[in-house]
């Protein structure tokens, strides 16, 4: 395979603010044109064209059956969450939900307000979900609910292997792909998934705003067995089919952040989904390498419970977390640190989209370089990235 970041340069004198955050992303370069173009109508003919184009992108990027329903909520990430349990959900279902970080909590805190009766599958911080520990509690679940990459720790919960686990036991399964589909591998029809979505902001480098998702039929079926109607109107699933699908007025939805979306995920669609992950890869060694000598160290400590796309890093003994980040922020370089109690323990650095590249980390190196008074460390950088033939 050609190296995807071998037609780059590392010395690019037009960066402006460098955002190396979880989410959001960089806007790609056709995104971020796209969003200027003139207002069109929300149900104008050239728009349902577009949104056609979208769905069979989306259908690619998640790998669902032919016939799967893909559309754009008007939202965040958090939005594709609830609209998940909003429709699926019932009073009195039970659901299992595997949470090992902030964003698995969320989804138990949600199911639970649509009167789910909820169970937790928990790992501690920093380790994926058993997939044994899904077996010894899936029995009678009408639903199981897991985040493919826990955000908040770094950590890639076993997806392909909790399908297997599910299938058995024939409840539908949703997952958050917010910070894998469109950069890890996503398989929806391989391993059986009925629901999932991601933000656009984050993998696919789109302006903030929508969620995509994607629901399978066998998730339309139990929508439409449903015993009374969904209690969130916004995103009921047979309102935004009659928009997507019929062409029928449901709400209005963001036209350009439509485009901008659009222009994104065609722009990932060229690259291909491989080049993609193997990208994320490449820029992960490069990172680690540079840092490793400082004593960043990675917090999850299984190399296949690491999750590519937010690179967590344990910080160094001693390491100024909240100063370095604030010197930074006023170079105009965003870095995040840990969430609730990992603050102060780790810096998530994002490798999604277009912050997978090679010169924003160049700029942080040359900064960290600077601030911490250290000596090598962009000729480190430069020394990882020549190793990985680029």
């Amino acid at each position: 395979m050609v190296n995807p970041l071998s037609h780059e340069r590392f010395d690019n004198p037009h960066l402006e603010h460098v955002l190396l955050t979880p989410g959001p992303t960089p806007i790609h370069p056709a995104g971020q044109a796209a969003l200027m173009r003139s207002m069109l109508g929300h149900m104008d003919p050239e728009v349902f064209a577009l949104n056609h184009e979208i769905q069979q992108d989306l259908r690619v990027m998640y790998g669902t059956e032919p016939e799967a329903f893909t559309a754009l909520l008007a939202g965040t990430g958090s939005l594709g969450m609830e609209a998940g349990f909003a429709n699926l959900v019932e009073k009195g279902d039970k659901v299992l939900v595997c949470a090992n970080g902030s964003f698995g909590r969320r989804m138990a805190e949600m199911a639970a307000r649509y009167g789910a009766h909820v169970r937790l599958v928990t790992a501690p911080l920093g380790e994926a979900i058993r997939t044994d520990d899904v077996r010894a509690h899936v029995k009678g679940a009408d639903m199981v609910a897991v985040v493919h990459g826990e955000t908040s720790t770094g950590v890639l919960n076993p997806v392909p292997e909790i399908a297997k686990v599910v299938a058995d036991e024939g409840c539908l399964f949703t997952v958050d792909a917010v910070t894998t589909a469109g950069m890890e591998p996503f398989h929806m029809q391989e391993w059986g998934i009925d629901y999932a979505y991601t933000g656009s902001q984050k993998c696919l480098s789109a302006p903030p705003g929508l969620a995509p998702v994607a629901v399978s039929e066998r998730a339309f079926a139990r929508y439409s067995a449903r015993r009374s109607p969904t209690p969130l109107w916004y995103c009921d699933f047979e309102g935004l089919r009659a928009y997507w699908i019929d062409h029928t007025y449901h709400h209005t939805v963001p036209v350009n952040l439509h485009y901008a979306f659009h222009a994104a995920l065609h722009a990932a669609m060229d690259e291909g989904l491989e080049t993609r992950h193997h990208r994320v890869e490449v820029m992960s060694r490069i990172i680690q390498a540079t840092l490793e000598p400082l004593g960043f160290t990675p917090y999850v400590k299984r190399a296949q419970d690491r999750l590519p796309t937010v690179l967590a890093l344990r910080l160094p003994d001693g390491f100024d977390d909240e100063g370095v980040r604030a010197e930074l922020r006023r170079r105009e370089i965003s870095v995040t640190g840990g969430l609730g109690p990992t603050a102060g323990v780790i810096w998530r650095l994002g490798l999604m989209g277009e912050s997978a590249r090679i010169a924003p980390y160049a700029r942080l190196m040359r900064e960290l370089e600077d601030i911490l008074g250290v000596d090598g460390l962009d000729e480190r950088y430069l020394a990882a990235v020549a190793a990985e033939g680029l």
